[in-house]
């Protein structure tokens, strides 16, 4: 989806607050935190100044499983 839109879905990642269930703790660029599950949108690409990087498989994995959670019946 977000390779044919001009827009992408973002989970933004935050390096304060709690740790919920749906929140995947991440270490990225150095940084420790977690990815926000619970705030997660969709914005133009024109607003994605650039690419910082991806997740490793492992979270990504993680991310995917959350939201499957999250997101059912």
């Amino acid at each position: 989806m977000n390779r044919s839109l001009r827009t992408c879905v973002v989970a933004p990642m935050t390096t304060s607050g709690r740790a919920y269930p749906w929140r995947v703790p991440v270490r990225f660029a150095g940084k420790t935190g977690h990815v926000v599950l619970d705030q997660i949108r969709t914005i133009d690409r024109e607003r994605a100044v650039r690419r910082l990087g991806t997740l490793d498989a492992s979270t990504a994995t993680q991310v995917l499983e959350v939201l499957a959670e999250m997101f059912a019946p």
